[in-house]
Parts: structure tokens; sequence; C-alpha cells
């Protein structure tokens, strides 16, 4: 018997159609996110990991930021994001995350713990997960100015 391809749904087109179907709100940052998992701690501190979408429109300044946790950027959908990093003493280095393998991008891209970082979309919208661990928490968060 053979099997029948069912047809995918519509695709989102838009930065505003992504953040409507997820419910994302604005990041300060830059850019949009919801997070989608916290580890609850037993003992009530802070947990494990946490798990968030991301998205970043075209045009968005996504600042440079650290946070004091390991970091792992996943990419979703839309188009590839650069994602720059410094740790200190050395050079800034910049990453692609995407699906071209062949062309050196990757779909997982680690962030040191403590390390600066910022992302900028490559086209229209980047649709990213980030994963933290420990998880993350905003007065542990730090903007550059």
């Amino acid at each position: 018997m053979q099997e029948r391809a069912i047809p995918l749904p519509p695709r989102p087109e838009s930065a505003e159609e992504i953040i409507a179907l997820l419910d994302l709100a604005p990041h300060p940052e830059g850019g949009f996110y919801r997070e989608t998992w916290r580890h609850a701690a037993a003992d009530g501190g802070r947990g494990a990991g946490t798990a968030i979408y991301f998205l970043l429109p075209h045009g968005v300044e996504n600042r440079w930021h650290r946070v004091d946790a390991a970091e792992i950027w996943h990419f979703y959908a839309g188009s590839p994001l650069e994602l720059s990093i410094e740790e200190e003493g050395q050079p800034v280095r910049t990453r692609i995350l995407g699906t071209a393998l062949h062309d050196g991008e990757r779909p997982q891209i680690e962030v040191p713990a403590g390390a600066w970082q910022r992302a900028r979309s490559l086209g229209p919208w980047t649709l990213v997960g980030c994963t933290v661990s420990p998880a993350f928490l905003f007065e542990r968060f730090q903007i550059r100015d």
C-alpha cells in the first residue's frame, strides 16, 4: 500500500504572525519571547533549567547581554541567525545558527556562562529556542550599556 502525503497547513510568513501564534512578548534585550519550561527545584531554589521561544525580526537590535548560566540556542524556523559571542580576554567570534550544515551553519550553538552575546536575523525573521542551565533568572541577566 502506497502512503499518501498529507499536505502541510499554510506556514506563517511574517514575524507578526509568529508572535501572535506563539503568544510572544517583547524581551528587554530586543526581540520577542515566551518561557515554555522552567524546572521547579524540590527545595524551592533555582531550578535546573529554563527554555524559551525567541523571535528576532529583521532590523530589531538585539543588545549585548549575558547571563550567569550556560545557554544553548536552537534553530526552529525562518532565516539563519548570526550569533556573536565575546568571552573575557578573547576576540568576538561569530557563528551562524541555521540548517545549511555544508555552509557552516549549525542547528545548536552554546554560549558559555558569563559570555557576552548578541544576535541578528539574516532575513525577515528568525525563530529560535534558548535553553539555559541552571534556570534563567532576570536578576542574573545583564545588558551592556
